[in-house]
C-alpha cells in the first residue's frame, strides 16, 4: 500500500509543476506579456471563460502613448453591414481583421472591472486624420440597456461629438431605447447610444464623403465634418486608464 500513498503525496507537487495557462483579459495584458505587434489576438474579458477574438492596436501616433488598445469598433471599407438587430449588436459581428463590432456584452465585461479610457480615430476621404479621447468609458449591463458612461474629453482635432450620448441606452432598429418620439436607429440607419437623436453615428451607413442628399445616415462625427459627410474610416478603442508599466 506504500505506492498509492506515495503517489498521493506527490500529486500536489505534480500539479504545481504544470505550466500555467495565461488568459489575457484585454489587449493591455497581451501587450505587457510581450506581444507588441498590432493584429488579431484572443482575450477573455473580465475573466470570462469563453475566448473572444479582437484586434489589438499596439501602435499610437503620440510619442507619449504605447500600445495595448482593444478595438471595440472599426469601419474602413464598407465590407460589413452595420444596420443590424439587437442580438447581433449584443453578441458582436463582422471580421476582426477588418470591419467589426466587438459586442455590447463583451464591452460590458471589459469595462466593469477596471477603469478604461476611449480613443476614437477618424479619417476623411481627403486624407485628414483626427481623434477624440475620453479619460473615462464604461457601459452598464443589458438589464440597464447597456447605458453609456463617457467623460473626460481631450481634443485631438475631432471635437466632442459624444457628449450628448453620455447616459443614453443603446438602440437598434428592433429595440428602441432612445428618448426621441421616433426610432433614431431607423432614422439614422445604425445602432448606437442615441438620444434625440445623434451627433455621432459611427455605425451608420457607409456613404462616400460629402453628400447633401444623405444627411445624418452615414458615418458622422458632427463636430468634425458635419451631418452631410460620411467618414472613410473610424475606430473606437479602449485601454485601461492606469496601464501596468512594461518591465
Amino acid at each position: 500500500m506504500m505506492v498509492p500513498v506515495l503517489l498521493f503525496l506527490l500529486l500536489p507537487v505534480a500539479i504545481l509543476s504544470l505550466p500555467v495557462r495565461y488568459e489575457p483579459m484585454d489587449c493591455e495584458n497581451v501587450y505587457i506579456n510581450g506581444s507588441t505587434h498590432s493584429g488579431v489576438y484572443t482575450i477573455f474579458p473580465a475573466g470570462q471563460p469563453a475566448p473572444v477574438q479582437v484586434f489589438c492596436d499596439m501602435d499610437c501616433d503620440e510619442d507619449s502613448d504605447v500600445g495595448g488598445w482593444t478595438v471595440i469598433q472599426r469601419r474602413m471599407d464598407a465590407s460589413v453591414n452595420f444596420y443590424r438587430p439587437w442580438e447581433q449588436y449584443k453578441n458582436g459581428f463582422g471580421n476582426v481583421s477588418g470591419e467589426y463590432w466587438l459586442g455590447l456584452e463583451n464591452i460590458f465585461h471589459l469595462t466593469r472591472s477596471r477603469k478604461y479610457k476611449l480613443r476614437v480615430d477618424m479619417e476623411d476621404f481627403e486624407g485628414g486624420k483626427v481623434h477624440a479621447q475620453y479619460s473615462s468609458f464604461s457601459i452598464d449591463p443589458e438589464s440597464e440597456g447597456y447605458t453609456l458612461h463617457v467623460s473626460g474629453y481631450a481634443d485631438g482635432g475631432a471635437g466632442d461629438s459624444l457628449a450628448q450620448h453620455n447616459g443614453q441606452k443603446f438602440s437598434t432598429f428592433n429595440k428602441d431605447q432612445d428618448t426621441a418620439p421616433i426610432s433614431c436607429a431607423k432614422k439614422h440607419m445604425g445602432g448606437f447610444w442615441y438620444k434625440r437623436c445623434q451627433s455621432a453615428n459611427p455605425n451608420g451607413l457607409y456613404v462616400w464623403g460629402k453628400d447633401p442628399t444623405q444627411v445624418a445616415i452615414g458615418i458622422n462625427w458632427q463636430t468634425w465634418r458635419g451631418y452631410d459627410y460620411s467618414l472613410k474610416a473610424i475606430t473606437m478603442k479602449i485601454r485601461p486608464l492606469f496601464m501596468v508599466p512594461v518591465v
